[in-house]
């Protein structure tokens, strides 16, 4: 079976390096082209971008598949391929119907939520911000709508109290390669069966923006940690931006006023809008590196009774 493979970020390179480990025949690599990083704006690949060079398969990175130039010479090079099948995770373009058409079996996508939850661009941060208990992938067969087509493969997993994105994100890369896996065996057997969306039950994950970090401690804790999880956070102390990469739920209460901190010699504790007391255990200081929050205590002045803000 040829095989083209769409992908661009981290969470795609595992289920790449299964297609290949597997000994599928993937004949080429569309991935989104690179972008400049850092001060000196160095031109970086794309994580599937260097696995695939890796594996010694050809990639291409048209700035888009749907018009231009680009488009056309996409569509004539993926004529060229003949692919059976199309895989797509975490590409980041829209398919052209052209395309979806193309494949003798179609195109497969790899989505990080148990469909029709959470279709669109973030799924995972919107389960931590919204304190699922577990979620998952779906294999799907794609259409021209936006994580609309049917579902093919489903695989469960559970989510830890104060797992933050980045570990659900590599849980659930690996088990998204894991389920592609099962999809393309069941499809070589014969046994793959198409279930349609319900879209009655649908939720939709739009794309993080950077204001949503901002922490409000008149909100509830839980509420609260739940954005320090999923898109981490921040907070202003004495004029000061302080970033929040870790907290826990410690069950105390305290009557202190939100926001203030109530203890910041050994642990850095504060109070919520429903008097529940956080634990942040991870922060970055401003001017200074991400480090545990006993060190950043260690080397502060911070003193219990200081207030959280939410402006400079």
């Amino acid at each position: 079976m040829n095989i083209v493979f769409m992908g661009t970020p981290d969470f795609a390179v595992p289920s790449l390096k299964a297609l290949s480990d597997a000994g599928e025949n993937v004949t080429a690599v569309f991935t989104q082209p690179d972008k400049p990083k850092g001060r000196g704006y160095k031109m970086v690949p794309t994580p599937v971008r260097k696995a695939a060079l890796e594996m010694n398969i050809p990639v291409y990175q048209p700035l888009s598949l749907r018009k231009g130039e680009d488009a056309e010479t996409a569509f004539n090079i993926l004529k060229e391929n003949a692919p059976d099948l199309i895989v797509v995770v975490a590409y980041g373009q829209i398919l052209p119907e052209e395309i979806l058409s193309l494949p003798k079996y179609g195109c497969i996508n790899v989505h990080g939520s148990l469909l029709p939850e959470y279709r669109g661009a973030a799924p995972m941060q919107w389960c931590l911000l919204n304190g699922e208990k577990k979620t998952g992938v779906t294999t799907m067969m794609m259409d021209k709508g936006l994580d609309t087509g049917d579902m093919l493969v489903k695989s469960e997993i559970e989510i830890g109290e104060n797992e933050t994105f980045a570990e659900l994100h590599d849980r659930l890369a690996l088990c998204g390669a894991e389920t592609l896996l099962k999809t393309l065996e069941k499809l070589k057997n014969g046994t793959l069966t198409r279930t349609p969306q319900d879209d009655s039950l649908s939720t939709y994950s739009p794309m993080i923006t950077k204001n949503m970090s901002l922490i409000d401690f008149n909100e509830p804790a839980r509420k609260i940690h739940n954005t320090v999880r999923a898109i981490t956070g921040f907070a202003f102390l004495s004029g000061k931006r302080i970033k929040f990469f870790r907290s826990e739920l410690t069950g105390k209460k305290s009557a202190e006023e939100p926001g203030t901190v109530t203890e910041a010699s050994s642990e850095l504790l504060a109070v919520c809008g429903d008097g529940e007391v956080i634990r942040f255990t991870e922060v970055q200081p401003e001017g200074s590196k991400r480090m545990k929050a006993a060190d950043y205590l260690r080397g502060s002045k911070l003193q219990a009774g200081i207030k959280f803000t939410t402006g400079e």
